[in-house]
């Protein structure tokens, strides 16, 4: 299982939470499913559906607190974990899960992705 997980500004736009998973999956790892903090999640199901991956709506109480190698202050300040989008990776392919990468960014600068592969990988 690999996951990409998202972290995004609410005027984010597909085109941006593309750009960031382009980015992310520059090494060619196969993503298998997406996920993002629960209150954001309809923003990421077109582009799940486009893919036709499925998409891991993960709670915000379970990324507070993660420790990620990104430390964002925004991000720390909003959801209390360096990356968003590095902790709900991390979170959805599940214990024993590590990053396959730092996250990445969007040429807009309005989303992040990064690549968390579980441990059946």
């Amino acid at each position: 299982m690999i996951v990409a997980g998202f972290g995004f500004r609410s005027g984010a736009t597909a085109a941006s939470l593309r750009a960031a998973l382009d980015a992310a999956r520059i090494a060619g790892w196969p993503v298998t499913h997406l996920a993002t903090i629960e209150d954001k999640a309809e923003a990421l199901a077109e582009l799940a559906r486009l893919l036709v991956l499925p998409l891991i709506a993960v709670t915000p109480a379970r990324i507070f607190g993660l420790a990620t190698p990104t430390r964002s202050l925004a991000s720390q300040a909003a959801r209390g974990a360096g990356s968003v989008a590095e902790a709900c990776a991390l979170v959805a392919a599940g214990p024993g899960a590590r990053l396959l990468a730092p996250r990445s960014i969007s040429h807009d600068r309005m989303a992040t992705c990064a690549l968390a592969a579980g441990v059946s990988t």
